[in-house]
């Protein structure tokens, strides 16, 4: 199979038509076995996929330095195809505890600094700020990401989770060349605001959470124990009557995915490939395994029929509980 590619807005860079998102590597999903994950990685590049996206805050560094491993035994042709994507400005304890955001120009610098040199590259990709910091203006975050742009030492900017009047607050400052937020079967909030903005303005979405850590992807169970260190664990939709509800959504979905001879998730990272080309899903693989299977949603073709009976299955606004715990949720530009 070859990979098929898209290209991050006017400004950015062609990748990978799936990206893959590493952070469920470092902790944030429970345990993860580290040659496994290098293994994945491996894996991931050898079928063609450009995109990896990490954060400075996950695992407090460890993520970046696994990449770094990951990248730097892959062999030679494969590293030069990789693209790095990187969010930063979250504060975290030693404990794991967030405390905050800090994008201040000075920051932005000293975190470029400290990814560089974990991740072991002159250069990072495409640049972020994980959160909107609401003491900076957006236009002093970007602006600093724009002077390392100009350095070399970042070749494009991109933001997250941020809404409609930063993303045009942003891209009057400089070039973006997409938007990283969560979009997914039941994540569907960017459809109302965001997109129409960003179509607008020609910026792209690079979209997380596209099984929606896991829920949609047809392999969690109501039985399942989750780990205490495990994102999950806190998250409103993982949650008592919750998740009964979401899981039934599941099942409503995997009917469609058995007539069409495909898994859950397949379907589900298909749904969100098909709203449109300038829309990169990003997979949080840990396993080959998982990988193999989300690679296969590149070979799943919905037409309008498909659509409809999805439609029906899951409606918009159809999950039960909030995306993040309330806290984390107050802290989102895009859900204001």
């Amino acid at each position: 199979m070859t990979m098929p590619t898209r290209t991050l807005g006017t400004t950015g860079p062609q990748v990978s038509a799936l990206g893959l998102g590493c952070m469920g590597m470092s902790g944030m999903y429970g345990e993860a076995d580290r040659a496994e994950s290098i293994a994945t990685i491996h894996a991931a590049l050898e079928a063609g996929v450009t995109l990896l996206d990490t954060g400075d805050f996950y695992g407090m560094g460890h993520n970046e330095l696994l990449i770094s491993e990951a990248l730097r035994t892959a062999p030679a042709a494969l590293r030069e195809n990789a693209l790095l994507s990187v969010k930063f400005g979250a504060q975290r304890g030693p404990d794991g505890a967030w405390h905050g955001y800090d994008a201040r120009p000075a920051a932005v610098k000293t975190w470029a600094a400290y990814s560089l040199q974990r991740l072991g590259v002159d250069h990072i990709d495409v640049y972020r700020p994980a959160r909107l910091d609401p003491q900076v203006p957006i236009e002093e975050t970007v602006g600093a990401i724009a002077e390392l742009v100009e350095k070399g030492y970042v070749r494009h900017i991109g933001l997250s989770e941020v809404g409609p009047e930063t993303i045009r607050r942003a891209a009057a400052t400089a070039p973006i060349a997409d938007l990283q937020i969560e979009y997914a079967l039941i994540s569907r909030g960017p459809e109302r605001e965001i997109l129409p903005v960003l179509r607008e303005l020609g910026i792209s979405v690079t979209a997380y959470g596209v099984l929606s850590r896991g829920l949609i992807s047809g392999h969690l169970t109501a039985e399942r124990q989750l780990a205490t260190n495990d994102f999950r664990a806190h998250s409103p939709r993982f949650q008592g009557e919750n998740l009964q509800h979401n899981l039934a959504l599941v099942e409503s979905l995997r009917k469609i995915a058995e007539q069409k001879g495909v898994t859950v998730a397949q379907i589900a990272i298909a749904w969100v490939a098909s709203r449109g080309d300038d829309i990169v899903p990003l997979v949080g693989a840990r396993t080959r395994e998982r990988l193999g299977e989300a690679l296969g949603a590149l070979d799943v073709t919905l037409d309008a029929a498909d659509l409809a009976a999805i439609e029906d299955a899951v409606p918009a606004d159809a999950a039960a509980g909030e995306r993040y715990p309330t806290p984390q949720m107050a802290m989102l530009d895009s859900e204001r």
